[in-house]
């Protein structure tokens, strides 16, 4: 597996991925919801990513399979995450198609993810945000050395389980 910028050439994948009903009920509790963060304009979120706060494609053997976002929640421009310290990294991740999913690709795209988060040594720890009722993605954060801080209600109205992973808790996960 490799990590690589998202291109406006992922853009279709992007959007059938967010069509797909277990990623929207991985980013939604909203009954009604038809798509996976809603209104997103991929092409702009492509075009906005940046070296601080990558848009990336998980690709295995030249296929891609998941995307994956890195951001300083304390300094990215929508406040998201409002009133958080520095040195920390947020990410959002999801595999695409249903087919990939459940054969350890997440594992080894939150592995590569950790390993370019803490490469800066400003960064302390990561943080994700589940939501509340998605409890298989928690087990998984979980799994991962991530510790449930609480339930955090977002601007969306969504009801998140803020989870953190630490430098130590990292590196503790990594030797098992």
């Amino acid at each position: 597996m490799r990590l690589r910028p998202a291109t406006l050439d992922d853009v279709p994948a992007l959007n059938a991925w967010a069509r797909d009903p277990e990623v929207i009920a991985a980013t939604s509790d909203d009954p009604a919801a038809t798509e996976a963060f809603a209104g997103t304009d991929w092409a702009q979120e492509v075009a906005d990513a940046s070296e601080s706060s990558p848009f990336l494609i998980a690709e295995v053997d030249g296929r891609p399979v998941g995307a994956l976002q890195i951001a300083d929640p304390h300094a990215e421009p929508t406040h998201y995450w409002g009133e958080i310290e520095p040195g920390l990294r947020a990410l959002d991740i999801w595999i695409g198609s249903a087919a990939d999913r459940g054969r350890g690709l997440g594992t080894e795209m939150m592995a590569l993810a950790h390993e370019r988060c803490f490469a800066s040594p400003e960064v302390k720890a990561i943080v994700i945000d589940p939501l509340e009722s998605n409890l298989r993605a928690r087990r998984f954060y979980a799994r991962l050395g991530y510790a449930e801080e609480g339930v955090r209600v977002f601007a969306e109205g969504d009801r998140c389980m803020v989870m953190r992973l630490t430098r130590e808790a990292a590196r503790a996960s990594h030797r098992r």
